[in-house]
């Protein structure tokens, strides 16, 4: 077990041809690799500058990296304008896409004994350890995973084997791992590097993925003095160290504490990322211990035309909306559709406020009808946009003409905000 790369601080920022040496170095003393694939996350999260280092990597081992995979989980399909964005001009025939719900493989199961004593009793089903067949049958010598290491709703601090073992996983696995994480409590999981989630995915990388040749490539991302995104940390390894080094700094460079809950927060989703409520649902997930109990969350989403990324998964959302814990557990224990789909159960648990605060979307394509069926409230986009613009706010604390004191956030995928006193008594 190797610790490759390692360098960050709150205070450093990588250039690109800094982020180019750290990885070519790394991969020095890995040594010579015959067949490499490359497991980068999709375009939901291209600011983690996976797209630089997949393209770094492609100049490093020329035709020895023979495919590359993007972890879309259950993501859609990366479209060609997303592709040129991110991967620029590496070879379209390099890609393959993961498709969740069939080209996996078992790898083994995690026990239910060990999901029940993690859990606190919450849950004790087994969970599938599964990836992508290409993992297991492709004859690779180098599995590089590359991506961010950021606060996440799921599994408490992105990346490491969530990358493997989700973003690459099956239906039954995500599922489950979902699930496990909306039971267990959100809040009780964000921000946090161990976790029941976490604990399940190291059990299964340390019984039944070991044998798998993954080098592991993890950035740390936040806005310098200029409001830029920056890379401010870069760890490659092939153990739980440089996750766990990565985890560390993330919560000094993405996490904001604040002294007192926020009253109004205003959102905004950039059109070309968000285009329905399963990722932009992170504007509830990173701002729901920052805001205070009856406060308000305005969302800005030009680029919302759907609920769920899969076509399965919003039909279910339609359904049954976002409701309270107690109100989806139930719903769970009484219909197939949900047992069947326990990411969707997950993800209604995740985007509910538990009539704490109040959730207004501001959508560019879905109706009020539509908003208002899942259980959020609507305002008008144009309306909302025009009293909160978003070329005018900066991120943090802003006062409007009229005496309106709110906070805004730009991007709510690259941070987390929460009210110290609830964070510590979660």
């Amino acid at each position: 077990m190797s610790l490759f790369f390692s360098k960050g601080s709150t205070d450093f920022e990588f250039t690109l041809a800094e982020l180019k040496a750290g990885l070519f170095d790394a991969l020095d003393k890995i040594g010579t690799r015959k067949k490499v694939l490359v497991i980068p996350p999709d375009f939901t999260r291209s600011h983690s500058f996976a797209g630089p280092l997949t393209r770094f990597a492609y100049r490093y081992f020329g035709r020895r990296l023979t495919d590359i995979l993007p972890a879309l989980g259950t993501h859609s399909p990366m479209t060609e304008t997303q592709m040129e964005e991110m991967f620029g001009d590496l070879p379209r025939n390099l890609f393959r896409e993961h498709n969740w719900r069939k080209d996996v493989l078992t790898l083994g199961v995690v026990p239910a004994q060990y999901v029940s004593e993690v859990t606190d009793g919450k849950l004790d089903y087994p969970w599938p350890a599964q990836v992508n067949k290409l993992l297991v049958e492709g004859g690779y010598d180098l599995i590089l995973s590359i991506g961010q290491v950021v606060p996440h709703e799921v599994i408490g601090m992105a990346n490491y084997n969530k990358n493997i073992l989700v973003g690459t996983g099956g239906a039954e696995g995500i599922n489950k791992s979902h699930f496990l994480g909306a039971v267990y409590g959100m809040e009780r999981i964000m921000g946090r590097a161990n976790n029941p989630v976490r604990a399940v995915l190291n059990y299964a990388s340390e019984h039944f993925a070991a044998h798998l040749p993954i080098v592991y490539v993890h950035t740390v991302v936040g806005k310098n003095k200029e409001g830029q995104l920056v890379v401010k940390g870069l760890y490659i390894g092939d153990d739980a160290e440089c996750f766990e080094k990565a985890a560390q700094l993330s919560m000094q460079v993405n996490f904001e504490m604040l002294d007192k809950p926020l009253e109004k927060i205003v959102v905004y989703l950039n059109p070309l990322e968000f285009k329905s409520t399963w990722l932009g649902n992170k504007s509830i997930y990173r701002t729901r211990m920052a805001i205070a109990d009856g406060g308000e969350l305005i969302i800005l989403a030009p680029g919302l035309k759907e609920f769920g990324e899969d076509a399965q998964i919003d039909q279910l959302i339609r359904k049954y909306g976002y409701l309270t814990t107690p109100e989806i557990l139930k719903r769970t224990g009484e219909n197939t559709d949900l047992q069947n789909n326990l990411s969707a159960a997950a993800h209604l648990i995740h985007g509910s406020s538990e009539n704490r605060f109040k959730i207004v979307y501001c959508p560019g394509y879905l109706t009020r009808e539509e908003i208002e069926g899942v259980h959020f409230h609507y305002a008008d986009l144009n309306e909302m946009i025009k009293r909160y613009n978003p070329t005018l706010l900066k991120d943090g604390f802003n006062t409007l003409p009229d005496g309106e004191e709110i906070f805004f956030i730009s991007n709510p995928a690259m941070g987390l905000w929460a009210y110290r006193q609830r964070f510590q008594n979660a």
